[in-house]
């Protein structure tokens, strides 16, 4: 396992050093020009000059890739320009919209899991049967949908017709309270808080989970039933045990192992696919950030985001095959 671990290491760092390079490098291939672009009218040699030695364009690229990665080192994304000449934070526009990002996804595979296992272990039971049918179908049906279609039935249903206090799209700004911090810095009104999100976030989370449960219930499902015809399912029969204990105990384990992988890649795929609920609802996450960006030209923004979204999906991904070793130490031997 140690051996299997280093090895994953060693991958994880290097494929880290591409992705550094290639998000620094983003902002010499896109097109145009970011300096008259942030300068707009007042794009005079002047006004270049300075700009390209605040932002440190007038250097070597291996220079400026040293200083943006020891500014990474040190937790900061460095400075935004505008076009009126002020300068912000990125640190401060990512630590306002990633939180959302986390906290949506999180709620959505929670959503997601509740439903596709259950149904799944009911369904596999017996393949072919009725509910099986009816599941398999309901799923082909859910699938079909594209979420910005889909979110536009869930507010009618959820915020509209059932009325549910706190999901209505204007009430967002309202509802949410954005930073990890101070969930951790409140610790007597943490729940109030959590409580306050998750209304929040439901309609989202509800778009995002459904395209998840269609993708777990189908992978579980075709596990399950594979599973369920091995002998060691039959040795647990012969034995007396209950069906509920054979599914839970001897059964989902072994089918669990495709479910993890497939979690991994479907998280990974929610940071960036969350910014089409994102935009359609105007939630001030990432994928929004990341539009608003593109319209203004933001590169320094575009280029964070970009980087963030990148090892976030790197580290899941490690992650995930961690723990699938864990389950299945097949695969660390292999």
């Amino acid at each position: 396992m140690l051996a299997y671990v280093g090895k994953r290491l060693v991958v994880f760092v290097v494929v880290l050093f591409v992705i550094s390079v290639g998000c620094f490098s983003l902002i010499h291939l896109l097109p145009g020009d970011p300096v008259a672009a942030i300068l707009g009218t007042g794009n005079t040699p002047q006004n270049r000059a300075v700009l390209m030695r605040q932002m440190g364009l007038d250097k070597s690229f291996v220079v400026q890739y040293a200083t943006w990665l020891r500014n990474l080192f040190h937790g900061s994304f460095g400075y935004g320009f505008t076009q009126t000449g002020g300068k912000y934070s990125i640190n401060h526009e990512i630590g306002q919209a990633f939180p959302i990002d986390v906290e949506m996804i999180i709620l959505s595979q929670i959503l997601a899991f509740a439903a596709a296992v259950p149904l799944a272990m009911r369904a596999s039971r017996k393949q072919g049967g009725w509910f099986d049918r009816a599941a398999n179908g309901g799923s082909f049906a859910l699938l079909s949908i594209p979420s910005f279609v889909m979110i536009v039935y869930i507010v009618k249903l959820v915020a509209e017709t059932l009325h549910v206090p706190g999901t209505a799209p204007a009430a967002f700004s309202q509802n949410f309270l954005p930073g990890l911090g101070q969930f951790f810095s409140q610790p007597g009104t943490s729940f109030a808080i959590l409580g306050h999100n998750v209304m929040a976030l439901l309609i989202p989370a509800i778009t995002l989970a459904i395209g998840s449960f269609v993708i777990y219930f189908r992978v579980l499902r075709s596990d399950l039933i594979a599973n369920l015809q091995e002998e060691f399912i039959t040795m647990a029969r012969s034995k007396g045990l209950s069906r509920r204990r054979i599914m839970w105990r001897h059964a989902l384990r072994p089918s669990s192992v495709a479910l993890i992988s497939t979690a991994g890649i479907n998280i990974g795929s929610l940071l960036a696919g969350g910014f089409v609920v994102q935009y359609v609802m105007s939630i001030p996450g990432l994928g929004y950030a990341f539009t608003n960006a593109i319209t203004t030209k933001n590169y320094l923004l575009i280029q964070s985001i970009v980087f963030i979204i990148s090892v976030s999906i790197l580290i899941i991904t490690f992650s995930v095959d961690f723990l699938t070793a864990v389950i299945d130490p097949r695969i660390a031997r292999d």
